[in-house]
């Protein structure tokens, strides 16, 4: 079974940036669709980005539209999240999973297995 471990979160400015990273181990994601979702303070886990094996099709939530961007090196078996500009508000725990069921590519219901996450803490 795939196991995903997910690394580069940290302490971060408003407005400062990271790079996230999910190691696949154990078996490849071949094929797999690969989504980032996070999971804020008290909140449900939501939806971030996710990615295509071909990489030919991207999605992000509104709110990480043009800040955040979603890549992987299939070869590394690796998914990446660049986080840009930001903001108090993306304080979470980050995790990747890949898609197991088909159905919404943003519902945190038809992914995993999941990682053990990555804290992500953007001060003010």
């Amino acid at each position: 079974q795939v196991q995903l471990v997910e690394s580069g979160g940290g302490l971060v400015q408003a407005g400062g940036s990271l790079r996230l990273s999910c190691a696949a181990s154990g078996r490849t994601f071949s094929g797999y669709r690969m989504g980032w979702f996070r999971q804020p303070p008290g909140k449900e886990r939501e939806f971030v980005a996710s990615i295509s094996w071909s990489v030919a099709t991207t999605y992000y939530a509104d709110s990480v539209k043009g800040r955040f961007t979603i890549s992987r090196d299939n070869a590394k078996n690796t998914v990446y999240l660049q986080m840009n500009s930001l903001k108090p508000e993306d304080t979470a725990v980050y995790y990747c999973a890949a898609q197991r069921y088909s159905g919404s590519v943003n519902d945190p219901g038809n992914f995993g297995p999941w990682g053990q996450g990555t804290q992500v803490t953007v001060s003010s």
